[in-house]
């Protein structure tokens, strides 16, 4: 008689010996029939092998033409292959083992680029360029131009002697991607129609992390999430225009959330002339120039519950002499400010935790430790509609600065709270000049512009 005992035992043999039987049989497959049973072609069915010492660009080649005139994927078994000038037919889906398919590029010219092509996937592979020369014609080590259906996922892109990845017109995602050591930028968008950045990392690149630009002012709708940006140099120099971790130009509705950003030679993040924007939830440490920054001509900004740990300025939301203004400040911690930059600041100089100057409430922030001012409130006669209000200031050169110059616009200060500030709580200033007492301590501002209540100092 078979008790419940017996029959789980002789189920459990038989469900082992199944396992080992299953993988018999697939190890005694050969790698056509493995790539079948994926739905795959195996590159090796075609011609191409790894480690092979010779180029295999030709082989290469012609087996992603067969793959997309079969409409099928094509899997890269584990190994090294080396190829150059690669143009990348309609469909791609271009498979690997993440960490040990590699693709090397052989030199002159460049690695791979397409144009217009409809569905390209890059998945579990890696890219390396070796740091060798790209031609003139080619912006990155990778180079994909007018396609409307991208997924690079869960690649390693390193050692482009240009840009990692540069894209132009690209729709879809770049994910779970490590790129490194690119001589440029790590991602380069241009005229993106809804790209989505997210759970990268991006190190060590010679002048840019994460870029989304646009040749012309317009809806770009790109999201950058969830990155890493680390250790972003400025080598062709400037002042801004190079060494930033996440940089939107000219590029609206774009939102930048929840990113780690560290050690980049001038911005963390950096918005210029990009409107409808949020810059929410981003950690920026030890930034060399400006932690944030939303300048020149934009309209509608959001920068919220970000915290920016060690910057020569914090947060900046400036350029209303350009059009720049509309924007939310809040709930930030902006700390460790030095007065040191990458260049000779012009006046007010560098040590700023917040500035403001158009149409823009600040609120609910934390401001610690910024040598020359906790906030500064317009510049010149460029203030307009601005409110501070429900702030801390802890550790200042001087609290909150305000401008005082004729013709600015109207200015609210109060229940702020401000402490420890060595050259006055609240003060009134002709561009970089403080021309009042200690408006804080008044009952009166003196000026029909500016309202200052509530504020406590000690």
């Amino acid at each position: 008689m078979l008790n419940r005992r017996t029959l789980l035992a002789q189920a459990a043999g038989f469900a082992v010996a199944g396992v080992f039987a299953g993988k018999a049989s697939a190890k005694s497959l050969p790698g056509i029939e493995m790539a079948a049973m994926r739905g795959s072609i195996d590159a090796t069915e075609i011609g191409v092998q790894p480690g092979a010492v010779d180029d295999q660009s030709k082989a290469f080649a012609r087996m992603l033409a067969e793959a997309s005139d079969r409409d099928q994927p094509v899997f890269l078994p584990p190994g090294t292959y080396l190829v150059s000038n690669l143009k990348l037919p309609a469909r791609v889906r271009l498979s690997g083992v993440p960490g040990a398919t590699r693709i090397v590029y052989g030199g002159n010219g460049h690695l791979m680029m397409a144009e217009q092509a409809e569905h390209i996937e890059l998945t579990g592979l890696v890219f390396d360029g070796s740091n060798r020369w790209l031609a003139d014609y080619t912006q990155g080590l990778l180079d994909l131009r007018r396609v409307p259906h991208l997924t690079i996922d869960n690649c390693q892109v390193t050692g482009s002697s240009k840009n990692g990845l540069a894209l132009e017109h690209a729709v879809g995602r770049i994910g779970r991607c490590d790129i490194s050591g690119a001589a440029d930028a790590g991602i380069y968008s241009v005229e993106a129609g809804g790209l989505e950045i997210s759970g990268n990392t991006v190190s060590d690149c010679a002048n840019g992390g994460i870029l989304v630009h646009r040749w012309q002012a317009a809806e770009d709708g790109t999201i950058v999430s969830g990155n890493r940006v680390q250790r972003i140099g400025a080598r062709s120099g400037g002042t801004g225009q190079n060494g930033n971790g996440i940089n939107a130009f000219r590029a609206g509705n774009v939102i930048i959330s929840g990113n780690l950003v560290s050690d980049c030679a001038f911005s963390a993040i950096r918005a210029n002339s990009a409107s409808n924007l949020q810059i929410t939830g981003n950690t920026c440490s030890r930034s060399g120039e400006t932690g944030i920054y939303s300048e020149f001509s934009f309209e509608g900004a959001i920068l919220s519950n970000n915290l920016v740990d060690g910057a020569a300025n914090g947060i900046s939301i400036v350029n209303f002499n350009e059009g720049g203004r509309m924007a939310v400040c809040s709930n930030n911690i902006v700390r460790n400010l030095t007065t040191v930059g990458p260049y000779t600041a012009d006046p007010p100089g560098f040590g700023v935790g917040i500035s403001a100057e158009a149409d823009t409430t600040v609120s609910g922030n934390v401001v610690e430790n910024a040598p020359l001012y906790g906030m500064q409130l317009g510049w010149g006669p460029y203030l307009r509609n601005v409110v501070a209000t429900g702030n801390i200031i802890r550790k200042a050169g001087t609290g909150i600065v305000v401008s005082v110059v004729e013709g600015s616009g109207t200015a609210v200060i109060s229940d702020n709270v401000i402490d420890g500030a060595q050259n006055g709580a609240i003060i009134g200033q002709r561009w970089a000049d403080p021309v009042t007492g200690d408006l804080a301590k008044a009952s009166d501002s003196g000026y029909a512009h500016l309202t200052v209540e509530r504020n406590k100092v000690s």
